[in-house]
Formats: structure tokens, C-alpha cells, sequence
């Protein structure tokens, strides 16, 4: 077989390889921005959080669906959970397990196990996971990642709802530690993910990225709505 033709013939491979892929990876993602929770999973949460509504469920259920395509967008590596009533729904999730499986297949081809809540800490696989879902949140709020001027919806839903055992961010503590506040120590900055100087890099931050956003804008959506198919009522 003469080379140029060879050589037609990998491209085309190739190209219909990228294509398929394409189309997987799109079919994925719309199905986890459009799949219903399971009937009742959201009571489950609010026995525990009884202060909460439907309609607080609602958005904490977004907070949860932003986790899931955060994972399929870095390409199913390590990601770690940064709310605490985001990861209950999770937990609670998980123990549908027809309803979880079925989802995780058609999601992601394969299993997502639970893993616990966690800030940045010196945990070195957890930041890594930490990091990498704040940047695949923020660029799907068209946020940037590196300098952010308000929080991802994901990132704001343990303060924004006072969950006692929850993780409170700002998007930049400069302002408090210029103050003196003696309350930051208890407030997590999303300003962090990008300093080196916590733990000494930034992996999951500066992941190769296969989503066509550069998440470099600021403005667009508040990451208060709930989007298709919440359900879970």
C-alpha cells in the first residue's frame, strides 16, 4: 500500500476515533446536567439539615450535578468534595444503588466512589482533588479559576445555607487577613487554590484541559439556579 495512502487511512481513523469521543463525552454530560434524582432522596438530606427547604434542595442538588461534570470534564481523574451538605446528598445518593449505578455508567462508564468532604489541608491527594474540581467548577461558571471575583455555586452552598459542620469560602481573603480578622482561620479562600505557598504546587489547578471553555471570564450566571431535571422531591 502506497504511504500516502497509509497515511489517509490513520487520519480517518483518527478522526472518527476524535469524533466518537466527542460524541460520548457530550452525551455524558448531558445527561448528568439532565437526569432526576431519585424520588425522596431530598427528605433524606433535610431529616439531617431540617432547617433546609425543597427549594434549598434544589440547589444544593446543582451544587452536586457541578461535582459530577467536574469529574467527567478533568476526565475522571481524583477530585475531592468541598461541601459538606453537597456531600450528603451525595452519600445519600449512593444508597440508591440501582438508581446510583445506572447513573454512573451512563455518566461516566464507570463507578464514582464516595469520598469525604475536605479544605485544603496537608493532604496532598485531597488538594490535588480540591483543586481540580474549583477549577472545572469555575470554568463552568465562567469564572476564572486563578483570580476570582465571586464564588461557584458548589464552593457557596455550606455558608450559604449555615450548615454547622460546613465549609465557608470567600472568593478572596486578602481583604479579611489585611483586617486582622480573627474569624479567617475558619473561612476557606478560593484565592488559595492557586497559591503555591500552601503546599508547595498547585496540581490539579494546572491540569490539561479538554473542555473548549478557557474559563476566563468573570461574568455570566450567579450559580443560583437549578437547571434541568433537579428533581429529588
Amino acid at each position: 500500500m502506497p504511504a500516502i495512502f497509509l497515511i489517509l487511512l490513520l487520519i480517518i481513523v483518527f478522526t472518527a476515533f476524535q469524533l466518537r469521543k466527542l460524541h460520548v463525552n457530550r452525551a455524558r454530560e448531558n445527561h448528568i446536567r439532565t437526569f432526576s434524582y431519585p424520588r425522596g432522596i431530598f427528605a433524606k438530606v433535610i431529616k439531617k439539615y431540617p432547617h433546609l427547604s425543597q427549594k434549598d434542595m434544589e440547589l444544593v442538588s446543582q451544587g452536586l450535578r457541578q461535582f459530577f461534570m467536574a469529574y467527567q470534564k478533568s476526565g475522571r481523574k481524583y477530585i475531592s468534595m468541598p461541601s459538606q451538605v453537597a456531600d450528603e446528598l451525595w452519600h445519600e445518593f449512593i444508597l440508591y444503588t440501582k438508581d446510583y449505578q445506572k447513573f454512573t455508567q451512563q455518566a461516566f462508564g464507570t463507578f464514582l466512589h464516595h469520598t469525604p468532604a475536605a479544605v485544603l489541608s496537608d493532604k496532598s491527594q485531597s488538594n490535588v482533588g480540591l483543586r481540580r474540581c474549583w477549577k472545572y467548577v469555575c470554568k463552568e461558571e465562567h469564572i476564572n479559576p486563578l483570580k476570582p471575583l465571586r464564588l461557584p455555586l458548589l464552593f457557596a452552598l455550606d455558608a450559604k445555607f449555615t450548615i454547622g459542620d460546613g465549609y465557608q469560602y470567600v472568593a478572596d481573603c486578602s481583604g479579611l487577613r489585611q483586617a486582622g480578622n480573627n474569624n479567617s482561620s475558619s473561612i476557606h479562600c478560593g484565592g488559595d487554590f492557586s497559591d503555591s505557598s500552601i503546599d508547595g504546587g498547585t496540581d490539579g489547578l494546572d491540569d490539561s484541559s479538554s473542555d473548549s471553555s478557557d474559563g476566563s471570564g468573570d461574568g455570566g450566571s450567579d450559580g443560583g439556579g437549578c437547571g434541568g431535571g433537579c428533581g429529588g422531591d
